[in-house]
């Protein structure tokens, strides 16, 4: 952003463009939309990566900083591990995305009832894989955008399943890679402690243009909550995985 428009703050573009050097883009508060219609991303299918991991001082408390005595700027660079490589951490988050077709057809894809979709038929959506442990991979779901005139909207969502509400303690980022052009990464990275659900993202075709907007709002039910926060009038009842 140039200095004059860090002087008139309605100047930045509506749209975030790519970092060139990540070939990433990072959506915001103050950066919130994306338009994969200008990035040129229109084609094959858009891949959607949950991943998230725990820092080891959120888990083992204050007990290891005596050690880092002697290193004092280590006691502002918590260890980073993946969360199944500690047995006392029980978290196990999943990626969902609600769907509304063009036709009206509305319905979810998740793991919880095995609702994993179908991505060269009504709603091409697919999710592949659930990740129970904080694995690198983490969890994708997959959208296939050569048939996105069939997409209304979507809302790709994360909630904690059937455990401790523990957001604060899970550093999640979901990912969106395109078939074309730069990644699209969405940092899960505001306070909300008891929560267990949050709406990450929504992509909505507006005019034959699909635009992504960052949400990250945190509910503290499920996605029955997040539909009714979004309007989108599905009938929800328990529901189970099955065993891993």
């Amino acid at each position: 952003m140039a200095f004059w428009d860090s002087l008139w703050p309605g100047r930045e573009a509506q749209f975030e463009s790519g970092n060139a050097a990540t070939n990433s883009i990072v959506l915001s508060k103050r950066h919130a939309t994306v338009s994969l219609t200008k990035q040129g991303a229109l084609t094959g299918n858009l891949r959607v990566n949950l991943s998230w991991r725990m820092r080891t001082s959120d888990i083992e408390g204050r007990s290891r900083q005596s050690g880092r005595l002697l290193r004092p700027l280590k006691l502002f660079q918590p260890d980073v591990v993946q969360a199944h490589t500690q047995g006392v951490v029980n978290v196990d988050l999943d990626l969902g995305c609600m769907y509304e077709l063009t036709d009206g057809t509305k319905g979810v894809v998740q793991p919880l009832g095995n609702l994993i979709g179908d991505l060269n038929a009504p709603p091409y959506i697919r999710l592949s894989g659930d990740d129970r442990f904080g694995a690198p991979s983490g969890e994708t779901v997959y959208v296939n955008l050569d048939q996105r005139d069939q997409i209304k909207r979507l809302l790709f969502f994360v909630y904690i399943y059937d455990q401790t509400p523990a957001f604060d303690r899970t550093h999640a980022k979901v990912t969106l890679y395109p078939g074309n052009g730069p990644r699209i990464e969405i940092e899960l990275d505001e306070r909300a402690p008891q929560a267990r659900s949050c709406a990450v993202f929504t992509v909505e075709n507006v005019k034959g243009e699909l635009i992504v907007r960052r949400e990250v709002k945190f509910v503290y039910g499920f996605q029955s909550e997040l539909d009714r926060l979004y309007g989108w009038g599905l009938q929800w009842g328990r529901g189970y995985k099955s065993r891993a």
